[in-house]
């Protein structure tokens, strides 16, 4: 059986990418570079992200694409391009990876969730606000730097103590 990915124009997607070495730190040691790469992105092929988590070796992203749009995977094919070109090529790269000019950095793929509805929804942000502390990297969701519970909780949408000890 074939794999077959959603395509709906307009939809919002939750989605899990990861490092090729899942232990890792990259991307948090290198934020900035990540973050660039999302800007340059957005910059030629528009997206909203509506909640994302950054974790040493993954990320977690929901975002909303424009109407007539579905085309998540060159979004990210282009993020991740942008973010290891900063990097010289130190990394272990297979020879199928050779052989398709890819570097060895991110997993080849990645998982994505058609968001369904408005409880979905607010289950999967709460899921990408509370992975830090799934993970043990704080007690508090809050405490994580490279979470969007800030820009959630600046809105009043979320609680600051919301899980974790006050």
């Amino acid at each position: 059986m074939r794999y077959r990915r959603a395509n709906i124009t307009g939809a919002t997607y939750f989605f899990t990418v990861n490092l090729a070495d899942r232990n890792s730190q990259l991307l948090t040691e290198n934020i900035e570079l990540l973050r660039t790469a999302f800007r340059k992105v957005q910059q030629t092929h528009p997206f909203e992200i509506v909640a994302m988590v950054v974790m040493p070796d993954h990320l977690h992203a929901i975002w909303h694409l424009p109407e007539n749009d579905a085309d998540f995977s060159l979004r990210w094919s282009l993020i991740k391009a942008a973010f290891s070109k900063a990097f010289s090529k130190t990394e272990n790269i297979s020879a199928s990876r050779q052989n398709k000019r890819e570097r060895g950095i991110w997993q080849r793929r990645f998982w994505e969730h058609l968001i369904g509805d408005d409880n979905d929804l607010e289950k999967h942000v709460a899921y990408i606000h509370f992975n830090p502390v799934k993970h043990g990297y704080v007690n508090k969701a809050v405490d994580w730097p490279y979470s969007s519970i800030h820009k959630a909780i600046a809105r009043g949408d979320v609680d600051p103590c919301w899980a974790g000890e006050a």
